[in-house]
């Protein structure tokens, strides 16, 4: 719930904005409570009043970049598209400029979520968003009858989600440079070939030869995306060794309280 007055508001975003950043610099395992209060500059009690726990706060967190990086924007072509083919193409476009941004906040939760709780939570949280969303996309294709043959609804949603994975981002856009424009690119042309009907794909452009090649010439922004977003952070130097901060279960003499082995909600 958010707070009713607008000094608690300014203090949750602070806490929140603290959380990312601890986030993108020293991965999941350096979001703890304490740290979160000493980045934000509050006390360890101010952070327990707005988050309960750490799960809490990470879930929180999860709702504070969609918000930031404004979600709702970036899939609002893709809902409002004219059709699904139109949608599928519209979708490439936003993987390419949203979760193109995410890549760091991807690589942080892959790293722990087969260990830590709260992370593996909201994993499977993400996850079912990303598996609606397809789900969305691959059963408008069906039902304006533009499936391809040997598909149904379930099996192009699975495919879709996977694609969605941030290793393909990752390895496209850093390891191999491309710039976010070839990739929405690229990618709208394999969702096309591969989900829509073949008499279907002329109108969407498959086949138009006015149609520009990403490839035909160097996007000045592509090797500078890359350089941005392929810095080591320290987690990722530190990640074998590294180790959650131990949190107290009971307030302490500060005022603070801290969480060892929280259950889950």
């Amino acid at each position: 719930m958010l707070p009713a007055n607008a000094r608690g508001r300014r203090t949750r975003e602070a806490l929140l904005a603290a959380a990312r950043a601890l986030l993108e610099e020293a991965g999941f395992e350096g979001l703890t409570m304490a740290a979160v209060a000493q980045r934000a500059g509050v006390t360890r009690r101010a952070v327990y009043l707005h988050f309960g726990c750490r799960s809490d706060l990470v879930t929180a967190l999860f709702g504070y970049v969609n918000e930031t990086e404004d979600l709702r924007a970036s899939l609002r072509p893709v809902h409002e598209a004219p059709d699904a083919v139109a949608a599928l193409d519209e979708w490439a476009r936003h993987l390419a400029r949203y979760h193109s941004r995410l890549i760091t906040h991807g690589r942080a939760f892959a790293r722990v979520r087969g260990t830590d709780e709260d992370a593996a939570r909201l994993w499977t949280m993400v996850m079912a968003d990303w598996q609606a969303m397809c789900h969305e996309l691959a059963g408008r294709l069906a039902r304006e009858r533009r499936l391809a043959p040997g598909w149904t609804v379930a099996s192009a949603a699975d495919v879709l989600w996977a694609l969605m994975s941030f290793d393909v981002i990752e390895r496209l856009l850093i390891e191999r440079r491309w710039s976010t424009r070839r990739f929405a690119d690229r990618m709208g042309a394999l969702l096309r070939s591969t989900f829509v009907a073949g008499d279907q794909r002329v109108a969407a452009g498959m086949t138009d030869p006015t149609r520009r090649d990403p490839d035909a010439a160097d996007d000045p922004t592509e090797h500078d995306f890359a350089d941005e977003h392929s810095r080591t952070t320290y987690a990722d130097e530190q990640h074998d060794d590294a180790g959650m901060e131990a949190d107290e279960s009971t307030p302490d003499d500060s005022g603070g309280m801290d969480m060892r082995g929280s259950t889950p909600p």
